[in-house]
């Protein structure tokens, strides 16, 4: 099994090989500021569409936004765009992604025989198929992504920008520990296993072992941090209903974050979790889907995030446990966002797509599950605005000071045209190859089928 160095220079290899080929092939076009005329604009914040409009860009920001004629800035580089009457939006935000784990199966992932430029390889792809499909922005729930998150700001590879939380941390017997069934524990005759040695996840017991993972993830560039407070549906030695890591482990974290200005989120499902959760600072909720109604109006009164999935069934051929675990969870997906809605909770937007890389094209196709809460306008502002909101959450931390997920002057400038009306049919949305025209990012456009 290779050592941690080694490890890491075999990831910064693939990244950086990876990444000069995918740059090589998909550069954005050079330009230092576009102009995309006759546009009417979902601004991120409002229900209707504007009437036509033309927005100017210079350099990554909004530089204008007129229903008269923007002059060309001189002494620069002018693209332009006709709109051609089409919708113009902010970039699209998933707040709940694992970039790096949905590419690879969790065999691959674990299995010494898989490469490591394999597996980073495979999330180079990913990430550019993440920002073709609108996704400007991510906040990875976990795995190794630092490197991957370098190579897109640095221009090597094309992908969205990432808020990434690092490895999962995890209790011994919890959601986050991937060990095989005979692995024993480090503190058992033990190694590490490779779950851990790959930055997936880190198993931690105790306050000082917390307390070194989450100072690790911030030492490696975390943008917020992610503990594993409760059972999982998917996970092989926890029960839904357990509640994971004590008060004293999770206030840890807590306070170790917040140290860096920044904070934790938790994945849980039950009571007993998030109200310990909570109990401990926590500022975000990852699922929630078997909340009380109590405990749902407690994150009302308390302005308490929660990142809420619509997640599908599990396959036939997973063994029968999951499958039921993961009913439950469906089954209390209703009630959840019901509840959420009649308590004003703050509301954020995500897939949570793991080890299937066949269901990542799905990802904009997710946003439809939302039709049963919320109107087409609601699910727009809640994939856009409201999910920046929660990436503003990491502070000091936030790797892309700026405004996100609005088209206004002095927003950064994260942009799609849709080849229609999203507000009238949501369904667009789903098929981001056929309607997303152009994909802008930080003010470059990576996509334009209107050239």
């Amino acid at each position: 099994m290779l050592d941690r160095a080694a490890f890491c220079a075999a990831v910064i290899g693939a990244i950086a090989a990876g990444g000069a080929a995918h740059a090589q092939a998909t550069a954005p076009l050079p330009a230092s500021a576009v102009l995309i005329e006759d546009v009417r604009m979902f601004d991120g914040k409002g229900d209707t569409l504007s009437a036509p409009l033309s927005v100017l860009v210079v350099g990554n920001k909004i530089s204008r936004i007129s229903a008269g004629r923007i002059a060309a800035p001189e002494g620069v580089e002018l693209t332009t765009i006709k709109g051609g009457g089409r919708t113009l939006m902010p970039g699209l935000i998933d707040n709940h992604v694992h970039v790096t784990l949905s590419a690879n199966t969790q065999q691959d992932a674990l299995d010494p025989k898989v490469t490591l430029e394999t597996i980073n390889a495979r999330a180079i792809e990913e990430a550019r198929q993440v920002l073709l499909r609108g996704f400007t922005s991510v906040r990875d729930m976990g795995g190794p992504v630092f490197d991957l998150k370098r190579s897109i700001d640095q221009g090597r590879s094309p992908g969205p920008r990432i808020y990434p939380s690092g490895a999962m941390i995890s209790q011994t017997s919890g959601h986050g520990d991937f060990r095989a069934p005979d692995e024993p524990s480090r503190r058992f005759g033990g190694k590490a296993s490779r779950g851990e040695l790959m930055n997936a996840a880190y198993i931690a017991d105790g306050r000082d072992e917390v307390l070194t993972a989450t100072r690790e993830n911030l030492r490696g560039g975390a943008s917020q941090i992610k503990l594993m407070a409760g059972g999982g549906a998917a996970s092989a030695y926890d029960p839904l209903d357990v509640a994971q890591y004590t008060l004293d482990e999770m206030k840890a974290a807590v306070e170790a974050a917040a140290d860096w200005g920044t904070y934790v989120t938790v994945h849980a499902y039950t009571p007993r979790a998030v109200r310990r959760a909570v109990e401990a600072g926590v500022k975000c909720i990852e699922h929630g889907q078997l909340l009380d109604e109590a405990t749902l109006k407690l994150l009302g009164d308390k302005g308490i995030w929660l990142s809420l999935q619509v997640l599908d069934p599990a396959p036939e051929t997973a063994p029968a446990g999951v499958r039921a675990k993961k009913g439950e969870v469906i089954d209390g997906t209703d009630n959840a966002y019901r509840w959420a809605k009649k308590y004003k909770v703050k509301l954020a937007w995500g897939t949570d797509f793991l080890f299937n890389p066949a269901q990542n094209r799905n990802q904009n196709a997710d946003i439809l599950k939302l039709r049963r809460w919320f109107t087409p306008a609601e699910m727009l502002k809640m994939v856009t605005r409201g999910n920046a909101q929660l990436l503003a959450l990491s502070g000091a931390r936030n790797p892309y000071p700026g405004k996100l997920g609005v088209v206004e002057v002095g927003a950064l400038a994260d942009l799609l045209l849709v080849d229609g009306d999203p507000l009238t049919d949501i369904g667009l949305m789903a098929d981001p190859g056929k309607n997303l025209l152009v994909v802008m990012k930080d003010g470059q456009i990576y996509k334009n089928q209107l050239r």
